[in-house]
């Protein structure tokens, strides 16, 4: 017996070893630019949603997958008219101080995030929350706010249509907020040291324009099943120099991988290429509010047929996205996608006519339309103005101008329309929902970049929220669509695929529709 005893032990010292070294490697994330912040409800960008879904944890949350399954709620319940959902929380939850976490805390962030002085951006998401508009309005007092807490276990939310709220539970705004910490610090209650949070892991450093980095958090509720101790998020706005510090062993993960041809990529990465469907789409904002596009739809029209998206897809992003005709992508069940009139059309045809309309607005060779195209810092997003301004300039004789600006200014500069011609837009998705992709664009709300304003639209979008069926929900939010496209408010340009690079001592990542990969469900390969 006693070699056999002797091997027992010997494979549980090996065990707990590589337990142990799990426990003490770092896991390096790229993760684009700097974030923005790291006050959840503040949060609009992949950026800080990367770094705040390890922080925190909603309601509901999302497995590797996508698939949404219980967060702090252990289960939750709605109404046969969809309209009150009740959610039971799991009993001995905590902050990541050790600080006990309750149902009236829920309450308490959820008020914080709606009030008009966070002004949150992604409160308009919730419009079907009841008083949520009226609220963030400063129009009533946050105290009325359809959310409430009968007991320390149970959160009820009434809501005055319905809405799949649990999906929208998973975004940062609904992440609970350790009120205390923003009563003492204020905004600086996001810094290292101050910043509490509920999450898989707690906030430990953070060096501006370099890295961030988190720990794991002991108090948990599933703590015992997070493998990776450490993780640092790095900066990486230049994916080519992304992929050179992947290829030297310095990342883990990357955020994206740079414009290549798809075939050298393969070639040298293999397996650790991960390319899959992804619900984004990329389009050119245009500012409505100001010259030269406030009023001038056939102007916005000629710019629009100019661009060939084909080339673009092929030549200068190559990674399997799909040239876009309509603002919401492909893949959302039960929803067809609106397009352009001409989307069936030749390249050929489209600059036939986007030269006549240019004409038509008062444009010339010896009078061309001057332009400023902005953009934030990326080699992706750099490439695809250079080609866009490119074929302005050859089928139209449109003079661009490029405007390079560091996330954070160009999140500013776009969402105050001062300043912004033609900028980088686009839309990430939150939820598995066409509404998603087109809501910002009925209100005069921080995301509402273009300064989109028509009644015809928001009727469309309030005939979808009251529709009785998903069928006729889908038809309405189409129409609502083929509104904005025949508008021209934006350039559609293709719709995303998510690129990373992963490393093979990694196990744990799986594509999802959202590319959404919390740190808590990855671990080392043994």
């Amino acid at each position: 017996m006693r070699p056999i005893v002797a091997a027992l032990l010997f494979l549980c010292s090996a065990s707990a070893l590589a337990q142990a070294g799990n426990e003490v490697r770092q896991l390096e994330r790229g993760n684009g630019p700097e974030p923005s912040t790291l006050d959840a409800h503040r949060c609009q960008e992949v950026a800080c949603g990367n770094v705040l879904r390890d922080l925190y944890e909603g309601l509901v949350t999302e497995d590797a997958a996508g698939r949404l399954i219980p967060g702090m709620a252990e289960r939750w319940e709605v109404s046969a008219d969809g309209r009150t959902w009740t959610f039971h929380l799991r009993d001995g939850l905590r902050w990541s101080n050790g600080a006990p976490l309750d149902a009236a805390q829920v309450v308490a962030s959820f008020r914080r995030a709606f009030s008009p002085q966070t002004a949150a951006p992604f409160a308009e998401l919730f419009d079907a929350l009841q008083n949520a508009q009226a609220v963030q309005a400063g129009q009533l007092p946050p105290a009325s706010l359809g959310v409430a807490a009968p007991d320390p276990r149970r959160v009820v939310f009434t809501l005055s249509r319905s809405a799949a709220l649990p999906a929208l539970l998973t975004l940062p705004i609904a992440f609970p907020v350790y009120l205390p910490a923003v009563q003492r610090f204020g905004a600086q209650h996001t810094r290292p040291g101050r910043l509490v949070g509920n999450g898989a892991y707690s906030l430990l450093a953070w060096t501006p324009q370099a890295n961030l980095s988190v720990q794991k958090n002991p108090h948990f509720h599933a703590a015992a099943d997070v493998s990776i101790a450490r993780v640092r998020y790095q900066v990486t706005e230049d994916a080519s120099a992304e992929l050179q510090r992947f290829a030297a062993g310095d990342l883990h993960i990357t955020e994206t991988v740079p414009p290549q041809p798809l075939q050298a990529l393969r070639e040298r990465f293999g397996g650790r290429l991960r390319i899959a469907p992804y619900l984004g789409a990329f389009w050119l904002g245009l500012n409505l509010t100001r010259p030269p596009f406030k009023d001038a739809p056939a102007l916005r029209e000629a710019l629009s047929l100019a661009v060939d998206r084909d080339k673009l897809t092929r030549h200068v992003t190559g990674l399997g996205e799909q040239p876009a005709y309509g603002l919401v992508p492909t893949g959302i069940p039960g929803y067809a996608g609106a397009q352009t009139t001409w989307a069936r059309a030749s390249q050929a045809q489209r600059e036939a006519r986007a030269k006549a309309l240019y004409r038509a607005a008062g444009y010339s060779e010896g009078k061309p339309l001057v332009l400023e195209l902005r953009y934030n810092t990326s080699t992706p997003h750099r490439r695809m103005a250079l080609a866009v301004a490119s074929m302005w300039r050859d089928v139209l004789g449109v003079q661009v101008r490029l405007r390079n600006e560091e996330w954070k200014v160009f999140v500013q500069n776009r969402k105050q329309r001062t300043i912004t011609q033609v900028f980088r837009g686009g839309w990430v998705g939150d939820v598995v929902d066409a509404r998603n992709f087109i809501a910002a664009f009925g209100s005069d709300g921080p995301l509402n970049w273009t300064g989109y304003d028509d009644a015809g639209f928001r009727e469309r979008l309030a005939r979808a929220d009251a529709a009785k069926t998903e069928a006729a929900r889908n038809a309405w939010l189409h129409a609502a669509e083929q509104t904005l496209l025949n508008d021209h408010m934006a350039i559609p340009l293709y719709f995303y695929t998510s690129k990373h690079l992963v490393g093979p001592e990694l196990e744990g990542f799986e594509a999802n529709p959202l590319d959404r990969h919390a740190s808590r469900w990855l671990r080392w390969r043994h």
